[in-house]
């Protein structure tokens, strides 16, 4: 008599089933891992980007008010003005003289722009005034923030030097000062460029220094 066989059972064990489970879990995991580190890499670079747009026109007006740059000799110190914390200009607008004050304040690249003026005590007042800022005033705009520090070179007779010192580039012309104010040096030759050095802390976003040569025209 013959045997009948049985038909054979097709399929997967549960051990197989358990591993395919864990392969495809593996290759899960590390495809997530491999898009979250494309998406984190895109949001940094556009951070970063976004920052580097900022400054670059934030330097863009920095350039702006040195281009337009004019001194009047009504204020005790020849334009610009740097004492290693803030760089004042009187710059010409429309409707008379802006005195603009550009200074570093807790890691913050500030800009401060007076109202135009048309005479020499208004201007004068607005250089006092300037003279007392500690960086929270109303109409400090923040600019940069993350500086760890700030330089300006002037360039005359062919040599740049620091805009803090005026060592070889100033004679006293004897002429009588604005009242309340010291004798204004006068320079030997004209400010034919400015460099500007803005050095960036630990964490800003970029790291090193950055620097912008700016050619001025005649003042």
């Amino acid at each position: 008599m013959q045997r009948r066989s049985l038909p054979r059972q097709t399929g997967f064990t549960l051990v197989e089933v358990l591993v395919a489970m864990f392969i495809m879990a593996i290759l899960a995991v590390m495809a997530w891992q491999g898009v979250d580190s494309i998406v984190s890499t895109r949001n940094a670079s556009q951070d970063r980007m976004e920052k580097l747009l900022k400054l670059n026109t934030v330097l863009a007006q920095f350039q702006q008010d040195l281009e337009a740059m004019q001194d009047s000799g009504a204020l005790p110190q020849p334009m610009p003005s740097f004492d290693g914390i803030s760089l004042r200009l009187t710059r010409r607008a429309e409707t008379g003289l802006q005195l603009v004050v550009w200074s570093l304040r807790g890691g913050t690249w500030l800009r401060w722009a007076g109202n135009p003026v048309t005479t020499t005590q208004a201007l004068q007042d607005q250089w006092m005034t300037s003279q007392q800022f500690i960086g929270n005033e109303s109409g400090q705009l923040r600019t940069v923030t993350g500086l760890s520090e700030w330089q300006a070179y002037c360039f005359r007779d062919n040599a740049w030097s620091n805009c803090q010192s005026s060592s070889g580039n100033t004679v006293t012309d004897g002429a009588t000062p604005p009242a309340g104010a010291a004798s204004a040096p006068v320079q030997t030759d004209p400010l034919k460029a400015l460099r500007v050095v803005l050095s960036f802390a630990e964490g800003s976003g970029f790291a090193g220094s950055i620097t912008r040569d700016i050619a001025l025209g005649p003042q």
